[in-house]
């Protein structure tokens, strides 16, 4: 019985140096020494313990055995003392600041076209047309902005700067600032990201170089109600400078822009898209009143399968302008026809016609074809090789057709690559 109690204080001894304040002290190699005794002794334990059970079944007296293990657990512990368990839970905390969700995302797109005239004189073939920064940032979880600044050889500017809070009562979104005006459909995209390397030449000659864009508000609706067949519909409504010189002569008085889409699913493939689009405002100084009317159309196939490799676009958009000075005027008429269709997941082939009757002339009405091939070598850049021929009326009766070849490379950094709008 007393050979049985040392090798239980031995035992006991053993697991009490393998507490976890004295074996954190231990170098490496004395560890793994006491851990393969620790193995030992424990296994031994176990067989002296089974050996008590067994007396205690055999009915003998075990006293003098359970004595000494309690003595040998006392003196352990006043070799080693137990030491105190932290039960709480683990947190870990980053100590660096990330101070980059303070920045907005960054985006930079770049436009160069190189051109070749058929008639005239070869000047003018490289155009460095546009570089395109864009910052974006959510402000808060209501409020977000973006600025496009544009630079170019004509200088720098700034094509949009606009704050706009969403999660408004009843789905409306506010738009406050400069931006690009929902008239039709192309107006609003921005020039890197047209189906075509030029805006359509309604949209030139009617709204001006850069297209109808003020500064003001803007007021947008979904409402929740659907219509004609299931069609669900977009309102805008935007109040801003009337500073365009095509269709105010920069009269700088506000006016009003009003634009409806409704949008119908055909099928799990299909949809359509038709908008109606109005424009209203006056240039006292000039006795000027003008107003636009304009309807759009565009029908989409993308197989949802098949939605990377292969969808066709079909659209086109038409506006009437009448502009009345000191009561006097007429309307002016244009358009467009084009289409899209991806061939594969790098080429799309499309093509558009344009017309329009030019503002301020009895002339008759430019045209032009503008067929083209587009090859997408990845998301961040594309080239395009795009013809384009025009009619043009120089006087009554007499038309001058000219021809140009453009190449165009666009190519994107950033988290906003060729943006739509």
């Amino acid at each position: 019985m007393r050979t049985r109690g040392h090798v239980i204080w031995a035992a006991a001894l053993g697991l009490g140096l393998l507490a976890p304040g004295t074996a954190a002290q231990e170098r490496p190699g004395r560890r793994d020494s006491l851990e393969q005794r620790v193995h030992t002794l424990q296994a031994q334990l176990d067989s002296l313990q089974r050996v008590v059970q067994r007396l205690i079944a055999e009915g003998r007296d075990t006293t003098e055995v359970v004595d000494e293990l309690a003595a040998l657990r006392a003196a352990a512990r006043a070799v080693v003392p137990e030491q105190p368990r932290d039960t709480a839970p683990t947190h870990f905390v980053m100590r660096s600041r990330d101070l980059n969700r303070l920045n907005p995302e960054i985006s930079v797109t770049g436009d160069v076209r190189f051109r070749a005239n058929r008639t005239g004189p070869q000047r003018d073939n490289v155009d460095i047309r546009e570089f395109s920064f864009s910052f974006q940032s959510a402000l808060d979880p209501y409020t977000h902005t973006k600025v496009f600044a544009s630079f170019g050889e004509h200088g720098a500017e700034i094509e949009e700067a606009y704050v706009y809070w969403t999660s408004l009562p009843g789905g409306v979104r506010v738009d406050v600032g400069r931006f690009r005006q929902q008239a039709g459909e192309l107006n609003r995209w921005h020039l890197h990201a047209l189906p075509e390397s030029e805006y359509p030449l309604v949209v030139d000659e009617y709204f001006g170089e850069h297209g109808l864009r003020g500064d003001g508000l803007s007021l947008y609706w979904a409402p929740p109600i659907t219509t004609l067949g299931g069609a669900a519909h977009e309102v805008y409504a935007q109040l801003t400078m009337g500073a365009n010189d095509a269709l105010f002569q920069d009269g700088r008085r506000i006016s009003i822009l009003g634009h409806l889409n409704n949008f119908w699913q055909v099928n799990r493939s299909s949809y359509v898209q038709i908008g109606l689009t109005g424009v209203y405002g006056e240039n006292p100084d000039s006795s000027l009143k003008t107003a636009v009317a304009g309807a759009n159309f565009r029908f989409t196939w993308r197989p949802p399968d098949r939605s990377i490799y292969n969808s066709f676009t079909l659209r086109a958009e038409g506006f009437a302008v009448r502009q009345r000075f000191a009561g006097v005027g007429d309307t002016r008429y244009g358009g467009y026809v084009g289409a899209d269709w991806q061939l594969s997941r790098q080429w799309y082939v499309g093509g558009r016609f344009d017309y329009v009757e030019p503002l301020g002339s009895s002339l008759d009405a430019t045209w032009a074809a503008v067929p083209h091939v587009t090859w997408w070598q990845s998301e961040w850049i594309f080239l395009r090789a795009e013809w384009q021929h025009f009619s043009v009326p120089t006087i009554a009766g007499v038309r001058e057709a000219s021809d140009r070849f453009v190449l165009q490379v666009v190519w994107s950094i950033g988290p906003h690559k060729h943006e739509t709008y």
